[in-house]
């Protein structure tokens, strides 16, 4: 056996010199880079005739099987058994070799480029060999099962299909058990809690489903009217029930007994709110009841109103009016200087900028209160047509670090009056004053706690917000397990 060894810059040449030297059926025994050039050792085609025949019962001397087939497309594997498909056109055995002896070089220098200079001798790549066939009877293994037969692909496909669809169904119908056991146990738990609810038999509980009734078509929420009806006591009824639930309400009404404590100490006040609910006017009728009381000298106006276009205009109108000065600021500087020239002054009223309750400017505008260097106490305006869900947000937007009071504004416009008087009395808020009314400075009155449930009360109501029993129950079922702020009520 005659190895020969051919060298050349690449691959391609040096299978040619192979074919050249020693023919087209020479076999290429390994290959390497050596120096940045391709070594080859081959064997010519006689030298590999005279090796010898391997042994019998050795892998090289078992018969090979024709795998071509399995080279074919997948759909032509359901019909092998009755038809014969013709295996493929198998590429030249020198682009093979080429191909693969290509990419092995590119492979090697690769790494080579990247392999570090300092590495050590051990842990550098070796060239890689090509495999040699087991030649003489050495390496020979255990002979090869016959290939199994293959499985059609049309019936593996049905099955897999009726799989699914078996899955798929079952999925269904448990998800389908799911739901009608979820809608049996609400169910279940809304008949639970109908039951306990205050208005859920009103044949067993007449009294208490009727102050229910009431509250809630007066304005008053759902989790004050619940807390109010089920701490009636046994045995008031009628008008004894009635004198009692409106004296509890009116007893939690915190508001201002005399115009002493904000007239009478003095000090600087600022009237905020979202827009649209009277904060100028307002300012305008306390002024003036300033005015009367101490003198135009010893009252200060200021209005932070920049944004509106004409803003400060209605303010400076009633200042003249009354012979008060009325400063524009637009910032906190402004704001501290303001208050810096007016320390001696009795009172100092602040007419804010409306603010939506759900704008960043509300932050904004407490922080400019808080840090003008001076105690500003601040009144929040609560427009009376508002619903019990604006006005409770409403409140949570403008709390800060504590609101000293609010004002009850458009009392005249009000179709119902319990919505606010619910949210002063959850938020423990003091009722300063109610505004019912445009003029100046007539309609700005002190609160009286009893006249204004009675007033709540009193209003007439529109027969479509009235609760039918069975609405009742479910209504206050569902909202039986909230928390409500309604349990800090003080009974007396």
């Amino acid at each position: 056996m005659n190895v020969q060894k051919f060298t050349a810059r690449t691959a391609r040449e040096a299978l040619r010199k192979v074919r050249d030297a020693l023919g087209a059926d020479a076999v290429i025994l390994s290959n390497r880079v050596v120096d940045g050039a391709v070594e080859v050792l081959a064997l010519g085609g006689d030298d590999v005739a005279s090796i010898a025949a391997p042994a019998a019962g050795t892998e090289m001397a078992q018969p090979r099987l024709d795998l071509a087939h399995l080279d074919y497309p997948l759909e032509s594997y359901a019909n092998l058994g009755a038809q014969q498909q013709p295996a493929p056109q198998t590429p030249p055995l020198e682009a093979l070799m080429a191909a693969r002896l290509d990419a092995d070089m590119d492979a090697r220098q690769n790494a080579l480029q990247n392999a570090r200079l300092d590495a050590p001798l051990d842990r550098r790549p070796e060239p890689v060999a090509a495999a040699a066939a087991p030649v003489g009877g050495q390496g020979a293994s255990a002979p090869q099962p016959a290939l199994a037969a293959s499985f059609p692909i049309s019936e593996m496909s049905a099955l897999m299909a009726v799989a699914i669809a078996q899955a798929r169904d079952s999925a269904a119908a448990e998800m389908s058990g799911m739901r009608d056991e979820m809608r049996a146990m609400r169910g279940l738990m809304e008949d639970r809690l109908s039951s306990a609810s205050a208005g859920a038999a009103p044949g067993r509980d007449a009294p208490r489903t009727a102050v229910l009734r009431e509250l809630l078509a007066a304005g008053f929420s759902a989790s004050l009217a619940r807390f109010l009806s089920d701490k009636l006591p046994e045995g008031k009824t009628g008008e004894a029930g009635w004198q009692w639930i409106k004296t509890v309400m009116a007893r939690n009404l915190a508001c201002m007994p005399d115009e002493d404590a904000l007239l009478g100490g003095g000090g600087v006040f600022a009237l905020v709110g979202p827009t649209g609910v009277g904060k100028t006017t307002t300012t305008a009728k306390l002024a003036a009841r300033c005015v009367m009381r101490h003198g135009a000298d010893k009252v200060a106006l200021i209005t932070t109103d920049a944004y509106r276009i004409g803003g400060h205009e209605q303010l400076r109108i009633y200042g003249k009016i009354l012979g008060v000065m009325v400063h524009s600021v637009k910032d906190e500087a402004d704001l501290r200087i303001a208050l810096r020239e007016m320390r001696n002054k009795h009172i100092v009223l602040i007419d804010t900028v409306g603010v939506s309750q759900r704008d960043q400017m509300v932050g904004e505008q407490v922080a400019m209160l808080s840090q003008s260097g001076a105690d500003v106490r601040r009144l929040l305006c609560l427009n009376a047509t508002s619903t019990n869900e604006t006005l409770a947000e409403v409140v949570r937007a403008y709390q800060g670090s504590g609101l000293a009071g609010a004002i009850m504004t458009k009392l005249d416009e009000a179709a119902s009056v319990g919505n606010v008087l619910d949210v002063v009395i959850r938020h423990k808020l003091m009722l300063y004053y109610i505004s019912n009314g445009q003029r100046v400075p007539e309609d700005l009155q002190l609160p009286d706690p009893a006249a204004l449930i009675e007033h709540a009360f009193s209003l007439e109501r529109d027969d479509a917000n009235e609760y039918a029993d069975a609405e009742l129950s479910l209504l206050m079922a569902r909202g039986a397990g909230r928390v409500a702020r309604a349990a800090e009520v003080s009974l007396g």
